[in-house]
C-alpha cells in the first residue's frame, strides 16, 4: 500500500514503484518491495528489494552520467522511504522500452525458434537457448497498460511510433550502454544477457535516462562461470520467481499464487548478490 508523506501528493502506483508530486513539480518515486512476473503483480513481498532496486539504479544513474543525463534531482528524500526513492525531474517519456539483447533467450528465443529472428533481425542458425549473439540488437517493445502484455516490435515500427530521429537516437543510446555495462558487469563475474531502459525529455528538450537501469527487476544478470547455452541459466534476477510460478501448476489466465517463503528468501539472495559484486569497492 502506498505510504502518505508529508508534502507530497500520490500520483499513481505502478507495478513495482510508487510515484508523488510536490509543489515544485518535482516528482519522488519510492521503489516498493512488490514484484511482478509475467505482467502481473504478485501477491507476495520481496523485504528489502526496493532499497536494493534504488541503490542499484543510483550506482548505474551515476556511472553513466557522463554518457547520457538522467532524471535524479536528489537522493535526499522524506524520511520515510529513505533508502528506497529518489526525486526527480519530470520526463516527457517515450511509448517505447528500449531492450538489448547480447544473448538469445525469453521471448527472444522463442521469437528465433519461429522465425530464426527477433524483431525483425535476422540471426544465424544453429542458436541455442542462451547463446551469445554475433553482436548486440536493439529490440523495443510497446508500453502495455498494467496487466496486458508488453508486445516486441521491429525498429521501423519503433519509427512509426516516435519518428526516425528519436527511435536512431535510442537505439543508439540503448546499445551503448548495455555494451558499457555488459563490458563492466564482466569484470565482476556477471553476464548481462538483456536490459530494458525507457528514456524521456525533459523541459528543455534533452533525452534522458529514466526509471530504473539495470536492476535484477530490468535485467537478465548470470553467473558468468556457469554459463552454458543450452537452457535455463544461473541467474541474479527474477528467473527463479518466473521458473517457479511456471512449474506451479498456476494458470496464467487467474491471480498468481503466494510465493513460498523459501522463494522469497532466494529471489532476495540473488538481488542482494547482484548488487554486491556489482557495486563492491566502487
Amino acid at each position: 500500500m502506498r505510504q502518505e508523506i508529508a508534502g507530497w501528493q500520490h500520483l499513481r502506483s505502478g507495478k513495482v514503484r510508487d510515484l508523488y508530486t510536490n509543489a515544485e513539480k518535482q516528482l519522488l518515486i519510492v521503489a516498493s518491495d512488490r514484484i511482478s512476473a509475467f505482467d502481473y503483480i504478485l501477491p507476495t513481498l520481496i523485504p528489502g528489494k526496493g532499497e536494493l532496486l534504488t541503490g542499484l539504479s543510483n550506482f548505474w544513474f551515476t556511472k553513466f552520467a557522463d554518457v547520457v543525463p538522467n532524471h535524479i534531482i536528489t537522493t535526499d528524500v522524506p524520511t520515510e522511504v529513505a533508502g528506497r526513492a529518489v526525486i526527480v525531474k519530470p520526463l516527457e517519456m517515450f511509448p517505447i522500452e528500449c531492450v538489448a539483447r547480447g544473448y538469445l533467450t525469453g521471448s527472444g528465443w522463442v521469437e528465433y525458434q519461429q522465425s530464426q529472428s527477433v524483431c525483425g533481425i535476422a540471426l544465424p542458425a544453429g542458436l541455442q537457448d542462451g547463446s551469445k549473439l554475433p553482436a548486440p540488437i536493439f529490440t523495443p517493445a510497446t508500453k502495455a497498460p498494467d496487466g496486458e502484455h508488453d508486445l516486441n516490435i521491429s525498429f521501423e515500427q519503433a519509427v512509426e511510433i516516435i519518428g526516425e530521429a528519436d527511435a536512431t537516437a535510442l537505439r543508439d543510446l540503448t546499445l551503448k550502454l548495455y555494451s558499457l555495462a555488459h563490458h563492466y558487469a564482466a569484470t565482476r563475474g556477471i553476464i548481462l544477457a538483456d536490459t530494458k531502459f525507457e528514456f524521456g525529455r525533459d523541459s528543455e528538450g534533452t533525452i534522458c535516462l529514466g526509471d530504473e537501469a539495470l536492476t535484477p527487476d530490468s535485467s537478465r544478470f548470470w553467473e558468468a562461470a556457469t554459463w552454458q547455452p543450452g537452457g535455463v541459466q544461473p541467474s541474479y534476477d527474477k528467473q527463479f520467481v518466473r521458473d517457479w510460478l511456471l512449474h506451479s501448476g498456476w494458470d496464467r489466465n487467474s491471480t498468481p499464487p503466494e510465493l513460498p517463503a523459501e522463494v522469497v528468501t532466494k529471489t532476495y539472495e540473488r538481488y542482494s548478490t547482484a548488487y554486491r559484486l556489482l557495486t563492491q569497492g566502487e
